[in-house]
């Protein structure tokens, strides 16, 4: 090193030193420039442009050289043979031009890298047949490993060189190369020239026909001259080609901005640019995404490798934002020509409203949308998949749950009320369950909780305990208690099947309702049979009016004073073909119950209405209502329907009503009975004395009729008590102005102490019992009262 440094210093004037490695920069800068303007270029044009830079370089190599080889002073005489000097440059120019082809070989990443080790090597053998060329009266001795040196250190720098220079597109690459290149000329050369050593021979002269150093300085300054030309073309290109690029650049990202999709550009893996929907969908500036790489934004590399080896296929994978975070999105690539060269456009598109929407559209296909609890569907995989997984000695517990009087709730305070009960009802049993456990909405108000591992039946008992607590003053509203009754079945014990488990649920749940409600069963196995018998009941019920299976009987009214019948009370009959008649205090639970209570109510309205327009005799016909045919908010229009399609009169008609009908929801009924009113249609109290018996509801509406129920007349002749009461009812119809109309006298004895108590209207057993009104076709088709008014004189005359 100390030797090459002497070099440096003593034997070359560095006033030209300096010369040199000026014209080396500039040389070296073309080069780049040069070369990667080729490396955008096509065809003929890159050949061109690659000839230009070749030249350009051979040039600035060779002319490096003789400059320094002006400033080397050796003290004795000198020159350079004309034929190598000129073949030295042509070396240079070809084996330059042959590295620089190499480094822009397409598809091939060591090309860079093997042509800047040919442009090297051009370097080297430039150098040594220009050393060739140099004739001095003396010795020349070399030292080999400086030699050597200089070709391995110029071949590594050189290398190096163009790799740097052609990678990217920032300038610094472009001023990282240039001055690699350089340092690859420079460094060869001065390490070369410090393996020279030349001993004075005066035997020796120099040819004749040797260039004189100021021809070669000549020369030089052309060729210096040259690269000084060609370094500003090469200059003028870049600046144009830049501009070029950034407008081109300007309108791609005004075009790309307006999209509402996110747009990269990227050269490979590396983004050239972003537009804004991208930059503010991952969250990050876009002068902070030009130069990564498309890992930083899509870590997943499956997704990567399927994007750019599938153009115009839909990818989806994750995008990471800048905090971490990760957006679902879908990614379409497509090749596209930018700055002149080949990119890919990758088209990003946000799926997380979609995917939130799929989210939600699954969560409603498997949850209630009132509740937010599993459905039926859900409920019924998740206990197959407890049940497929359930181990030797665990069981598996389902409770089966339904609202106690829920219906109720319904038609007293409306559906909005019902919506917040249910709401209510989940919120508060579903934070009694663990993680494992279930509850799932199946329906209208059931509902069912699964409880895998459960310990056993106490395990069970003592759950369905809790649920009663926690729904101690659950509601809102004073007004609404919410209860619930509970079946519980438990597997294996009770059955290794789905179906067969929740049937048995079911079963239970059945048997908890009839037995009180607001209590749990297990359950047994003689449960099925009942279940089943009413479950069948329920069904023929609800067929029995397409199959002609009701029927209505009649029972007659009369008038104490006249002895005459008044009129008839039509009673609902039902005869089934497989269990004979079944008397009305079973079914018409049921059909309350159920739901059926309306389509029969309307179907006795009308066939009761339908027969007394037939009679010849205008006696009025009675027709219990229950309390939901009156919250039907159509039932008085129903009803003025009926008499019109009918032709009865409206005042031959009575509707009894209960006083439970009042207290559920006092101003819809009396609202509904005030248009039944309108309608001329009497109104009756009915079995007034079981129930709340409120003199406020007889004020609040002006009822035509008060009922006695029977079981007060049953006890008028043995119960002081029962006779009071009777005798107050009377004597509170008669202060308000109504009738009374005593049922169920079924002896003389009850209907001589109605007599004596001056009762309006009897009915009962003793008068006739209900039957078909074909039975009683001599009071509906003519006058006479036999025998019911013998009957009545009889009694009254002891």
């Amino acid at each position: 090193m100390l030797k090459i440094y002497n070099c440096i210093t003593e034997a070359h004037d560095l006033r030209l030193v300096a010369l040199a490695a000026f014209v080396c920069v500039l040389a070296s800068v073309a080069a780049i420039r040069l070369l990667r303007y080729a490396r955008k270029s096509a065809g003929r044009m890159r050949s061109v442009w690659l000839t230009v830079s070749a030249i350009s370089t051979g040039f600035g190599i060779w002319a490096t050289h003789f400059v320094a080889m002006l400033a080397f002073t050796p003290g004795i005489p000198s020159g350079y043979n004309i034929a190598l000097t000129v073949f030295s440059l042509i070396a240079a120019v070809l084996l330059t031009g042959l590295g620089l082809s190499v480094s822009l070989t397409e598809n091939w990443r060591h090309g860079p890298w093997v042509g800047g080790a040919i442009v090297a090597g051009g370097i080297a053998a430039m150098h040594y047949l220009g050393m060739a060329a140099f004739e001095v009266a003396g010795t020349i001795a070399w030292d080999p490993v400086l030699v050597a040196a200089s070709i391995v250190v110029g071949a590594l720098i050189g290398a190096i060189a163009l790799p740097v220079g052609l990678h990217g597109e920032s300038e610094k690459w472009k001023i990282g190369g240039a001055l690699l290149l350089t340092l690859a000329i420079c460094s060869h050369h001065f390490t070369a020239m410090g393996a020279v050593s030349i001993t004075p021979d005066p035997t020796r002269v120099v040819s004749q026909s040797a260039l004189p150093a100021e021809w070669l300085a000549m020369g030089v300054a052309i060729a210096s001259v040259a690269i000084l030309a060609m370094s500003a073309a090469a200059v003028v290109i870049d600046i144009r080609d830049h501009r070029r690029s950034e407008l081109e650049t300007v309108r791609m990202r005004d075009l790309a901005d307006a999209s509402v999709e996110g747009l990269l550009v990227c050269d490979g893996q590396n983004i050239v640019s972003a537009n804004k929907s991208f930059s503010q969908l991952a969250g990050t500036p876009a002068n902070g995404l030009v130069g990564g790489t498309l890992e930083n934004c899509f870590p997943d590399p499956i997704a990567r490798f399927k994007l750019m080896s599938k153009p115009n296929q839909p990818v989806e994978t994750e995008l990471r934002h800048r905090d971490g975070s990760m957006t679902p999105v879908e990614l379409i690539m497509r090749p596209i020509i930018f700055a002149e060269r080949p990119h890919h456009v990758i088209a990003v598109r946000d799926l997380k409203a979609r995917k939130d929407a799929e989210q939600h559209i699954h969560f409603l296909a498997h949850h209630d949308a009132l509740t937010g609890l599993p459905n039926r569907s859900f409920f019924n995989a998740r206990v197959d998949q407890e049940m497929a997984a359930l181990a030797p000695g665990k069981s598996l517990g389902v409770l089966c749950l339904d609202l106690d009087r829920f219906k109720e709730i319904n038609d007293l305070f409306g559906h909005a009320a019902g919506d917040r009960t249910l709401q209510t009802f989940a919120s508060r049993v579903g934070a009694l369950l663990d993680d494992r456990q279930m509850m799932a909405r199946l329906g209208g108000d059931e509902f069912a909780i699964l409880v895998p591992d459960i310990a056993g039946p106490a395990a069970a008992g003592r759950l369905a305990e809790s649920i009663f607590e926690t729904l101690r003053d659950a509601s809102d509203a004073p007004e609404i208690t919410i209860a619930t009754s509970i079946g519980i079945a438990l597997s294996p014990d009770d059955a290794v099947d789905r179906q067969a488990l929740l049937n048995h649920a079911d079963v239970a749940l059945y048997r908890a309702k009839e037995e009180g409600r607001n209590t749990y069963r297990f359950f047994e196995a003689k449960m099925g049979a009942e279940v089943r018998d009413r479950r069948q009941l329920e069904h023929d019920l609800r067929l029995a009016i397409s199959r002609d299976e009701l029927w209505l009987a009649y029972q007659p009214q009369l008038d104490i004073r006249s002895s005459k019948v008044v009129g008839f009370e039509a009673l609902v009959r039902w005869r089934n073909p497989a269990r004979g008649e079944i008397a009305p205090g079973v079914f018409i639970p049921i059909a309350e119950e159920i739901g059926a209570i309306l389509p029969i109510g309307d179907w006795v309205l009308t066939e009761a209405c339908r027969e007394a327009a037939s009679w010849k005799t205008p006696l009025k016909v009675a027709v219990n209502v229950s309390a939901v045919q009156l919250h039907n908010p159509s039932f008085a229009q129903q009803l003025h329907q009926t008499l019109i399609e009918t032709g009865l009169p409206a005042k031959r008609l009575e509707i009894e009503i209960t006083e439970t009908a009042l207290v559920r929801d006092l101003n819809r009924t009396l609202a509904t009975l005030r248009q039944v009113k309108a309608l001329g249609v009497e109104i009756a109290m009915d079995d007034f004395g079981t129930g709340y018996s409120s003199l406020s509801n007889l004020r609040a509406f002006p009822f035509d009729r008060i009922k006695i129920d029977r079981s007060f007349i049953k006890q008028v002749h043995s119960n002081q008590q029962a006779a009071t009461i009777v005798r107050a009812v009377l004597g509170l119809g008669k202060g308000l102005g109504l009738p009374v109309i005593a049922e169920g006298v079924e002896t003389n004895e009850e209907l001589r102490f109605l007599q004596e108590e001056s009762c309006d209207e009897v009915q009962g057993y003793l008068l006739g019992r209900p039957a078909a009104i074909g039975s009683f076709r001599q009071y509906t088709h003519s006058d006479t009262d036999q025998p019911l008014a013998e009957t009545v004189r009889k009694v009254a005359n002891g």
